[in-house]
């Protein structure tokens, strides 16, 4: 099979496509054949120490992940491994929670680990649903525990996971704000239901949270930016409230007293991440979206979700999708096809 692949860490040049072997469902997995899979900053990031590959070389798979980039696909059930219980069948439509393999034509997965195509969706859309709509799904509901009536500051409102956030607060009858570097960006978060939007580039957004808030801050966080915001991040936060940091795109460290003004807050800061769960969280999880959340994908009316792309490549442009993801312009999700 054809299979995104590079040698060495470093820029977007060294991706290239490669003939690989294809693999072979094991016990309770299924062979999904891939018709797209959406790009994520992890395969930016991605560790190519021993034979794990990656890109930057920054961000290690988990042990047992494959060594090909891609956390999320949408396709058809190519083969059921031995053991497979359950109400798969071969040729059905199906997208994937993966740790790692879904920038290639096949790829398998655990069959607990696949969610029905919600219908009206193509191919494209099911596959910047998993990764992202599961992060945001978990930060939300079990990281952050949010309630209705709450407020949450969304960073990068306008990624992947910062599209998903706003409509999944929204639903859970919480009022999204959001940051992020453009007034497109801005717009689009506020077409999704954001209440307000700030511009980090132009203004304080803390200052700016405060002011929306009346003073009050907001009860919840979502964090992919970590050290460069911390400051900001702890004086907009009110009292009780949940800071969820699962990314760290502003760097690792900081200087200052962060414990003190986060106790004087009585804050919480949670750490958080997704691909390194084990197999009967992702499970779960799994399950949960798909009974509470994937209905909303088809509904007709003002509770729908929609999943949001920027820009579709065919696989074979895997160097420009690299580098388009890297000027971070997009709205929502790139995402890769593969031939059929």
């Amino acid at each position: 099979m054809i299979a995104v692949h590079f040698d060495k860490p470093g820029g977007p040049e060294n991706l290239y496509l490669k003939e690989v072997a294809k693999p072979s469902p094991g016990e309770g997995e299924v062979l999904l054949k891939v018709a797209a899979s959406a790009l994520n900053r992890a395969d930016l990031l991605q560790d190519s120490s021993s034979k794990n590959t990656g890109r930057q070389g920054q961000y290690a798979p988990p042990p047992g992940a494959s060594n090909i980039l891609g956390l999320e696909a949408s396709g058809h059930v190519a083969e059921l491994g031995a053991g497979c219980q359950g109400p798969w069948r071969v040729g059905d439509p199906a997208m994937a929670l993966l740790s790692g393999g879904g920038q290639a034509q096949y790829v398998t997965v655990p069959a607990e680990l696949l969610m029905p195509i919600p219908a009206g969706l193509t191919m494209c859309q099911a596959a910047a649903i998993p990764e992202a709509w599961l992060t945001a799904f978990q930060l939300l509901h079990l990281v952050g525990n949010v309630r209705a009536g709450d407020s949450v500051l969304i960073h990068a409102g306008a990624s992947g996971v910062g599209t998903a956030a706003i409509q999944l607060a929204r639903m859970a009858g919480a009022t999204p704000l959001v940051t992020a570097g453009s007034q497109e960006k801005l717009q689009i978060a506020e077409k999704l239901g954001a209440a307000a939007g700030f511009n980090y580039k132009e203004e304080d957004f803390s200052e700016a949270t405060l002011k929306f808030t009346k003073g009050a801050g907001v009860n919840l966080i979502l964090d992919c930016i970590g050290g460069s915001y911390w400051e900001k991040n702890v004086n907009c936060l009110a009292l009780d409230g949940h800071w969820v940091l699962y990314g760290l795109l502003g760097g690792a460290v900081i200087s200052g007293p962060l414990f003190s003004k986060l106790l004087f807050k009585r804050g919480s800061l949670i750490t958080s991440l997704l691909r390194s769960r084990d197999k009967k969280y992702k499970q779960m999880l799994v399950k949960a979206f798909t009974e509470q959340i994937l209905p909303h994908f088809s509904t007709e009316g003002p509770q729908r979700l929609l999943p949001v792309l920027d820009r579709v490549y065919p696989v074979a442009e895997i160097q420009e999708a690299h580098e388009y993801m890297e000027t971070n312009k997009n709205v929502g999700k790139i995402v890769l096809e593969l031939p059929q």
